[in-house]
């Protein structure tokens, strides 16, 4: 199928809006091959995944060792029975409480990120007995009922009435957060960095004082790390910077590098018990697949074995600094953020944003902009991505922050095909 047929068929089925993205941010292309860093267009050009599905090919495209278990185990396993126990479910249940810190020691399954944040609203409503819910201005959680109805999310108004009793007081305010505690809710919630806001954040004493805040009020607090956790920001987990430990904690689709749909929600012993005694109260068809537990075992495994936040950190800091540099010497970017290989460059605009997307994909680069601070544009590669292409990814930055100058007419290079990369040479 060529990529004009697909994307009119696109239009047909699913969105003239979406394909009409596409277009901005020159993502109209069919992705063919996968590995590693990049990713190749049906034309054969080759592109670093700088986006890598919101950050959820953690461990890069097409993992040769999740490859490798799932092809071995799809012939000795299957679903599962959703109801019941494995001998995967129970293993993978194991190995998450190792790898998490603190005291949360049990789990949940789901699919999708925003089914995780719903069951950790309704523990958090069943176990305390209290219908409200408190979050901050500018999350992002979802697209399901309580996630969408938490999130920041642009003309969500358009569904209708959402979910009652949600309470949204500003980001890093503690003097909110302490009035909100008159209103008894069952939860606080919120991303400790904001990813799709430009990676907002606050100082540990912010977070310290919320956690100080739920435990004398009961009041459950809720992190969600689908962005930035399995070591997106230079440690496993972003909550580790601040010594602060949620009640509930929302893992999403990078429990299995993107090689399977799963996310999770992890918690206390105190919060089970409301399971105890109400078992089969929240049930996922497809949550905790005996398949795809082979494959978040198998990629615990490699985020361990590769120390991949080591190298998050260490090349993040050092990618953070040089684009913060370039975009000194550019007045299109008004500032540069993040932590790790999570990293948030703002525009002047939206469409200057869609238009850097355009300009950094001819010189093979994927990006995207972000959900709620639309003006941004995200960075979120690999977590093994190697100096070198590192310095591709800089590289490519510059040329297309160049090509975003007016004053400047220049011919877009042609990027080059299979086996070269668009910018410097395939190591």
């Amino acid at each position: 199928m060529k990529t004009t047929d697909l994307m009119n068929m696109a239009e047909r089925v699913f969105s003239k809006g979406l394909v009409n993205v596409m277009r901005e941010t020159g993502h109209d292309f069919l992705e063919a091959e996968r590995s590693g860093s990049y990713v190749f267009d049906s034309e054969g050009n080759r592109y670093l995944d700088g986006y890598t599905s919101a950050g959820t090919f953690n461990l890069g495209r097409k993992n040769p060792a999740i490859t490798a278990q799932l092809k071995k185990m799809v012939y000795k396993t299957d679903q599962g029975n959703f109801v019941m126990p494995s001998k995967e479910k129970t293993l993978l249940a194991r190995r998450l409480s190792e790898f998490v810190p603190g005291e949360l020691e049990c789990v949940l399954y789901g699919v999708t990120r925003g089914e995780s944040m719903d069951a950790a609203c309704k523990l958090a409503r069943g176990y305390t007995g209290r219908p409200g819910l408190v979050t901050v201005d500018g999350g992002y959680y979802g697209e399901t009922g309580f996630a969408l109805s938490l999130s920041s999310r642009e003309s969500k108004e358009q569904f209708g009435s959402l979910i009652p009793e949600v309470t949204v007081i500003p980001f890093g305010d503690i003097d909110a957060a302490s009035a909100c505690m008159s209103l008894k809710p069952a939860a606080f919630i919120m991303e400790p960095i904001q990813t799709e806001n430009h990676c907002r954040t606050a100082d540990s004493n912010y977070y310290s004082r919320i956690r100080e805040l739920c435990a004398r009020n009961g009041v459950q607090l809720i992190f969600d790390e689908t962005s930035s956790g399995f070591g997106r920001t230079g440690k496993k987990f972003f909550f580790e910077y601040h010594h602060v430990l949620p009640d509930i904690l929302i893992l999403g689709e990078a429990i299995t590098s993107g090689m399977f749909p799963m996310t999770a929600m992890v918690f206390t012993p105190e919060l089970k018990t409301f399971f105890d005694a109400h078992p089969l109260i929240h049930l996922c068809t497809f949550g905790g697949h005996d398949l795809g537990c082979h494959a978040a075992i198998t990629a615990l495994d490699e985020y361990e074995l590769t120390a991949a936040w080591e190298n998050a950190a260490n090349l993040g800091e050092l990618l953070l600094g040089e684009l913060a540099d370039a975009a000194l010497r550019d007045q299109s970017v008004v500032s540069v953020t993040g932590k790790g290989l999570l990293i948030s460059m703002m525009f002047s605009s939206q469409a200057t944003a869609l238009n850097f997307c355009k300009k950094a994909r001819a010189h093979g680069l994927l990006v995207n902009t972000a959900r709620v601070a639309t003006q941004c544009v995200l960075l979120m590669p690999s977590l093994l991505i190697t100096a070198q292409e590192k310095d591709q990814i800089v590289t490519a930055v510059k040329q297309a922050l160049e090509d975003l100058k007016p004053s400047q007419s220049k011919v877009r290079p042609r990027t080059k095909k299979r086996g070269k990369p668009a910018t410097g040479k395939q190591k």
